[in-house]
């Protein structure tokens, strides 16, 4: 649906009306009263568990002393069949090859 008011300007006096008039007839998302508004309370304070979990999960893993280096290379296409082959991980068991062949 194309919009047909702009943020790029101010709104007009009309279309203000407009927008009103539609907020104001939308019965699925009546605008909240100044009592209604009073009640709210900040989403931190009324489930401070969901919160926490949240910010658990946005904070990520922890930063790695080694982090990896993401790099291109081609290799056989035998090779890369034999260790998808083996599931999930693969490109961890990968790596652990890579480091037993150099010594490490």
């Amino acid at each position: 649906m194309a919009m047909k008011f702009s943020s790029k300007r101010p709104l007009t006096d009309a279309e203000e009306a407009e927008i009103q008039k539609m907020i104001a007839s939308d019965p699925d998302n009546p605008e909240a009263t100044e009592e209604e508004l009073k009640e709210f309370r900040p989403f931190r304070e009324v489930y401070p568990d969901i919160a926490e979990a949240i910010d658990r999960k946005l904070a990520g893993r922890p930063k790695s002393e080694a982090p990896k280096q993401a790099i291109s290379i081609r290799l056989d296409a035998e090779v890369i069949a034999r260790f998808r082959a083996t599931g999930d991980g693969w490109q961890s068991r990968m790596n652990e090859a890579l480091r037993k062949a150099v010594g490490l």
